[in-house]
Protein backbone atom coordinates (compact mmCIF):
# COMPACT_ATOMS: atom_id res chain seq x y z
CA UNK A 1 0.00 0.00 0.00
CA UNK A 2 1.64 3.46 -0.97
CA UNK A 3 -1.57 5.92 -1.40
CA UNK A 4 -4.44 6.88 1.12
CA UNK A 5 -7.36 8.53 -0.90
CA UNK A 6 -9.50 10.60 2.04
CA UNK A 7 -13.22 11.32 0.51
CA UNK A 8 -13.66 14.37 3.17
CA UNK A 9 -10.98 16.85 4.58
CA UNK A 10 -12.51 18.05 7.51
CA UNK A 11 -10.51 17.83 10.89
CA UNK A 12 -10.79 14.06 10.97
CA UNK A 13 -9.60 13.67 7.38
CA UNK A 14 -6.91 16.31 7.65
CA UNK A 15 -5.46 14.39 10.63
CA UNK A 16 -5.35 11.40 8.66
CA UNK A 17 -3.51 12.94 5.71
CA UNK A 18 -0.93 14.20 8.32
CA UNK A 19 -0.32 10.90 9.08
CA UNK A 20 -0.53 9.60 6.43
CA UNK A 21 2.20 11.87 4.69
CA UNK A 22 4.25 11.38 7.99
CA UNK A 23 5.02 7.62 7.82
CA UNK A 24 5.30 7.75 4.01
CA UNK A 25 2.36 7.25 1.90
CA UNK A 26 1.32 9.65 -0.50
CA UNK A 27 -2.51 11.34 0.02
CA UNK A 28 -5.16 12.18 -2.40
CA UNK A 29 -7.73 14.60 -0.59
CA UNK A 30 -10.75 15.26 -1.80
CA UNK A 31 -14.25 17.36 -0.60
CA UNK A 32 -17.20 18.04 -1.41
CA UNK A 33 -16.41 22.06 -2.98
CA UNK A 34 -13.34 21.05 -5.09
CA UNK A 35 -9.96 20.75 -4.82
CA UNK A 36 -9.24 24.35 -5.53
CA UNK A 37 -10.16 24.49 -1.46
CA UNK A 38 -7.96 22.23 -0.53
CA UNK A 39 -4.88 24.03 -1.37
CA UNK A 40 -3.50 25.42 1.60
CA UNK A 41 -3.83 22.39 3.11
CA UNK A 42 -1.85 20.72 0.39
CA UNK A 43 0.56 23.17 0.73
CA UNK A 44 1.09 22.32 3.98
CA UNK A 45 1.41 18.69 3.39
CA UNK A 46 4.05 18.65 0.86
CA UNK A 47 4.77 16.95 -2.28
CA UNK A 48 3.17 13.85 -0.79
CA UNK A 49 0.07 15.31 -1.36
CA UNK A 50 -2.65 16.03 -3.75
CA UNK A 51 -6.01 17.32 -4.39
CA UNK A 52 -8.89 15.46 -6.43
CA UNK A 53 -12.56 15.23 -6.85
CA UNK A 54 -13.77 11.99 -4.55
CA UNK A 55 -14.05 9.98 -7.69
CA UNK A 56 -10.36 10.53 -8.34
CA UNK A 57 -9.32 9.92 -4.78
CA UNK A 58 -11.31 7.01 -4.20
CA UNK A 59 -9.59 5.38 -7.96
CA UNK A 60 -5.97 6.87 -6.40
CA UNK A 61 -6.64 5.49 -2.94
CA UNK A 62 -5.07 1.88 -2.04
CA UNK A 63 -7.15 2.24 0.87
CA UNK A 64 -9.93 4.96 1.03
CA UNK A 65 -10.87 6.62 4.00
CA UNK A 66 -14.88 7.90 3.79
CA UNK A 67 -14.59 10.96 6.32
CA UNK A 68 -17.90 12.82 5.47
CA UNK A 69 -21.12 13.64 7.31
CA UNK A 70 -23.44 10.48 7.40
CA UNK A 71 -26.16 12.44 6.19
CA UNK A 72 -23.77 12.95 2.53
CA UNK A 73 -22.70 9.15 2.00
CA UNK A 74 -25.16 8.49 -0.82
CA UNK A 75 -22.41 10.78 -2.53
CA UNK A 76 -19.69 8.36 -1.74
CA UNK A 77 -18.68 7.15 -5.30
CA UNK A 78 -19.15 3.57 -5.50
CA UNK A 79 -17.97 1.84 -8.89
CA UNK A 80 -14.05 3.19 -8.04
CA UNK A 81 -14.27 1.42 -4.93
CA UNK A 82 -14.99 -1.68 -5.87
CA UNK A 83 -12.71 -4.43 -4.68
CA UNK A 84 -10.91 -1.65 -1.92
CA UNK A 85 -10.70 -1.85 1.57
CA UNK A 86 -12.76 1.58 2.87
CA UNK A 87 -12.23 2.85 6.27
CA UNK A 88 -15.30 4.53 7.88
CA UNK A 89 -14.78 6.75 10.25
CA UNK A 90 -18.49 8.26 10.08
CA UNK A 91 -20.85 9.56 13.22
CA UNK A 92 -23.98 9.44 13.39
CA UNK A 93 -25.60 13.32 14.50
CA UNK A 94 -29.43 13.50 14.39
CA UNK A 95 -29.05 17.27 14.76
CA UNK A 96 -26.57 16.98 11.62
CA UNK A 97 -27.85 14.27 9.78
CA UNK A 98 -32.05 14.27 10.03
CA UNK A 99 -33.69 11.02 12.04
CA UNK A 100 -32.25 7.78 10.26
CA UNK A 101 -35.17 5.28 11.60
CA UNK A 102 -32.90 2.26 11.57
CA UNK A 103 -30.08 3.79 13.38
CA UNK A 104 -32.99 4.85 15.73
CA UNK A 105 -34.16 1.59 15.96
CA UNK A 106 -30.89 -0.13 16.07
CA UNK A 107 -31.53 -2.28 12.87
CA UNK A 108 -28.55 -0.53 11.55
CA UNK A 109 -24.91 0.63 12.05
CA UNK A 110 -23.23 3.47 10.48
CA UNK A 111 -20.84 1.40 9.06
CA UNK A 112 -23.36 -0.98 7.94
CA UNK A 113 -24.69 2.03 5.71
CA UNK A 114 -21.68 2.73 4.29
CA UNK A 115 -21.19 -0.85 3.58
CA UNK A 116 -24.67 -1.59 1.74
CA UNK A 117 -23.57 1.61 -0.54
CA UNK A 118 -20.18 0.23 -1.30
CA UNK A 119 -21.01 -3.58 -1.84
CA UNK A 120 -18.30 -4.74 -3.46
CA UNK A 121 -16.07 -2.61 -1.16
CA UNK A 122 -14.38 -3.88 1.99
CA UNK A 123 -15.78 -1.49 4.71
CA UNK A 124 -13.98 -1.45 8.24
CA UNK A 125 -15.30 0.85 10.94
CA UNK A 126 -12.14 2.99 12.70
CA UNK A 127 -10.89 6.14 13.65
CA UNK A 128 -14.56 7.24 14.35
CA UNK A 129 -13.88 6.98 18.58
CA UNK A 130 -11.34 9.44 18.71
CA UNK A 131 -10.92 12.97 18.94
CA UNK A 132 -9.25 14.36 15.99
CA UNK A 133 -6.43 15.82 17.44
CA UNK A 134 -5.27 13.55 19.40
CA UNK A 135 -4.52 11.50 16.43
CA UNK A 136 -1.12 13.12 15.71
CA UNK A 137 -1.12 14.36 19.77
CA UNK A 138 -1.94 10.96 21.24
CA UNK A 139 -0.14 8.15 19.65
CA UNK A 140 3.05 6.08 21.20
CA UNK A 141 5.71 3.59 19.97
CA UNK A 142 4.67 0.04 19.93
CA UNK A 143 4.91 -1.60 23.35
CA UNK A 144 4.85 1.88 25.56
CA UNK A 145 3.10 0.87 28.99
CA UNK A 146 -0.31 2.66 28.58
CA UNK A 147 -0.51 2.77 24.81
CA UNK A 148 -3.73 4.39 23.77
CA UNK A 149 -5.80 1.88 21.60
CA UNK A 150 -8.68 2.00 18.85
CA UNK A 151 -11.14 -0.45 17.90
CA UNK A 152 -11.86 -1.83 14.47
CA UNK A 153 -14.75 -3.65 12.59
CA UNK A 154 -15.20 -5.25 9.40
CA UNK A 155 -16.86 -8.61 8.06
CA UNK A 156 -13.22 -9.36 6.02
CA UNK A 157 -10.64 -10.37 8.18
CA UNK A 158 -7.65 -9.16 6.03
CA UNK A 159 -9.07 -5.74 5.62
CA UNK A 160 -9.64 -5.66 9.53
CA UNK A 161 -6.02 -6.60 9.88
CA UNK A 162 -4.68 -4.29 6.75
CA UNK A 163 -6.18 -1.28 9.10
CA UNK A 164 -5.02 -2.47 12.24
CA UNK A 165 -1.40 -2.35 10.89
CA UNK A 166 -2.07 1.15 9.33
CA UNK A 167 -3.39 2.19 12.90
CA UNK A 168 -0.39 0.43 14.82
CA UNK A 169 1.81 2.62 12.30
CA UNK A 170 0.11 5.35 13.36
CA UNK A 171 1.09 4.84 16.64
CA UNK A 172 -2.15 3.30 18.60
CA UNK A 173 -2.80 -0.39 19.72
CA UNK A 174 -5.61 -1.98 18.38
CA UNK A 175 -8.49 -4.21 19.04
CA UNK A 176 -10.17 -6.22 17.10
CA UNK A 177 -13.94 -6.12 17.33
CA UNK A 178 -14.99 -8.91 14.70
CA UNK A 179 -18.08 -8.44 12.63
CA UNK A 180 -19.31 -4.96 11.38
CA UNK A 181 -22.72 -5.91 12.61
CA UNK A 182 -20.93 -5.17 16.48
CA UNK A 183 -19.58 -2.03 15.30
CA UNK A 184 -22.68 -0.23 17.69
CA UNK A 185 -20.17 -1.10 20.19
CA UNK A 186 -18.12 2.15 19.54
CA UNK A 187 -20.76 4.32 18.32
CA UNK A 188 -21.43 7.92 19.97
CA UNK A 189 -22.21 8.04 23.17
CA UNK A 190 -20.81 4.35 24.15
CA UNK A 191 -18.63 3.50 26.87
CA UNK A 192 -15.32 3.56 24.71
CA UNK A 193 -16.30 6.75 22.51
CA UNK A 194 -13.39 9.05 22.61
CA UNK A 195 -11.85 7.82 25.45
CA UNK A 196 -8.25 7.36 26.37
CA UNK A 197 -7.81 3.57 26.83
CA UNK A 198 -4.92 1.25 26.63
CA UNK A 199 -6.37 -1.76 24.88
CA UNK A 200 -7.56 -3.72 28.39
CA UNK A 201 -9.46 -0.41 29.04
CA UNK A 202 -11.33 -0.22 24.99
CA UNK A 203 -12.16 -4.29 25.65
CA UNK A 204 -14.05 -3.35 29.08
CA UNK A 205 -15.48 -0.55 27.74
CA UNK A 206 -16.95 -2.70 24.32
CA UNK A 207 -17.92 -5.30 26.55
CA UNK A 208 -19.82 -2.63 28.30
CA UNK A 209 -21.90 -1.03 25.58
CA UNK A 210 -25.36 -1.28 25.25
CA UNK A 211 -28.12 -0.67 22.64
CA UNK A 212 -29.96 1.44 25.89
CA UNK A 213 -29.33 4.79 24.96
CA UNK A 214 -30.32 8.16 24.77
CA UNK A 215 -30.48 8.93 20.48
Amino acid sequence: MTTIGLIGAGHIGAQLARLGVQHGYSVVISNSRGPETLGDLVAELGERASAATPEDAAAAGDVVVVTIPLKSIDLVPVAPLDGKVVIDTNNYYPQRDGRIARLDANEATTAGLLQERLPGSKVVKAFNHIMAADLTTKGSPAGTAGRRALAVYGDDAAARRLVADLIDEFGFDVVDGGALADSWRIERDQPGYVQPDDAQGLERHLAAATHDKNG
